[in-house]
């Protein structure tokens, strides 16, 4: 059909043409036929690489792979927490029959374990003899206290006491105070050093007290008003250690004098319940 279409045009151009002046069929162009289609050509050259393009879709899921070997054992971690208590398990089978026993002579140990509290209130009593009588100690439920009757200086005394295993009595609180006092009077005594002296002045010029633990004298002192005020009016004063009186008051005293003083051990608890020594 096409063929005989494009026969049909190339015949009316033709008649146009032989119709017409020369000079518009010299100048016409018209189409040929068609041609037959060629032979396939040899294959050309391989392209250059182009551009990788964009990632493709996610692939199916493939088939899970062979276990592989056992790794070495790793270093052991730490302990856990210690876990709940188990339910208490079933009571266990009755054991066999035990030999008889021997005959008990009960009376022999009665006597012995009589004997035995005997000789340990003696104990007590002696013990209780040498700390009232023949070292003349006092105490507390934590402390012991020992007068030392030597007279020293506060540098001398205090080492005294060190040497014994204790430091020079600190009375911290009213009642020890009132302890150390009532065993100061009892003694037949006035005055003597206890652990307590000036270490440093604050910006006024006035002395800070310190205990022979270092620790500052705190919220309990038996300091009496005419000392309160001599210290006030005297604060350069050479008087930076203190004495005890049998009254219960302090007193502002010279490092360099000579006096009776009262050192104090602490009651060390030993396992068992046990306490540690006697003072030196």
């Amino acid at each position: 059909m096409m063929s005989w279409l494009l026969m049909l045009g190339v015949s009316f151009a033709l008649f146009t043409c032989m119709s017409a002046s020369p000079e518009v069929c010299t100048n016409s162009l018209l189409p040929g036929a068609k041609g037959d289609q060629g032979e396939t050509g040899e294959e050309g050259d391989q392209g250059k690489l182009g551009k990788y393009g964009p990632p493709g879709l996610p692939g199916i899921l493939g088939e899970p792979g062979l276990n592989g070997n056992v790794g070495q054992t790793g270093k052991m971690g730490p302990i856990g927490e210690k876990g709940d208590e188990g339910h208490k398990g079933l009571d266990g089978p009755a054991g066999l029959k035990g030999n008889p026993g021997t005959t008990c002579d009960c009376g022999r140990y009665r006597k012995v374990l009589g004997q035995l509290d005997v000789n340990v209130g003696k104990l007590k009593n002696t013990v209780k003899f040498l700390k009232n009588v023949v070292l003349d100690l006092r105490e507390t439920e934590e402390k012991y206290y020992l007068l030392v009757k030597d007279s020293k200086r506060f540098r001398e005394a205090s080492m005294n006491c060190r040497l014994r295993g204790g430091t020079l009595a600190m009375p911290k609180t009213n009642n020890t105070n009132r302890l150390m006092a009532d065993y100061v009077s009892q003694a037949g005594l006035t005055r003597v050093y206890v652990g307590v002296h000036a270490q440093s002045k604050d910006m006024t010029g006035t002395s800070i007290y310190m205990y022979a633990d270092s620790t500052p004298v705190g919220g309990f002192a038996a300091w009496s008003q005419d000392e309160n005020e001599y210290s006030r009016s005297s604060p350069g004063r050479n008087s930076s250690c203190v004495e005890l009186l049998s009254t219960g008051t302090w007193g502002h005293v010279e490092c360099e004098a000579t006096m009776f003083f009262i050192c104090e051990f602490p009651k060390s608890r030993r396992r068992g319940g046990g306490r540690r020594g006697m003072p030196a």
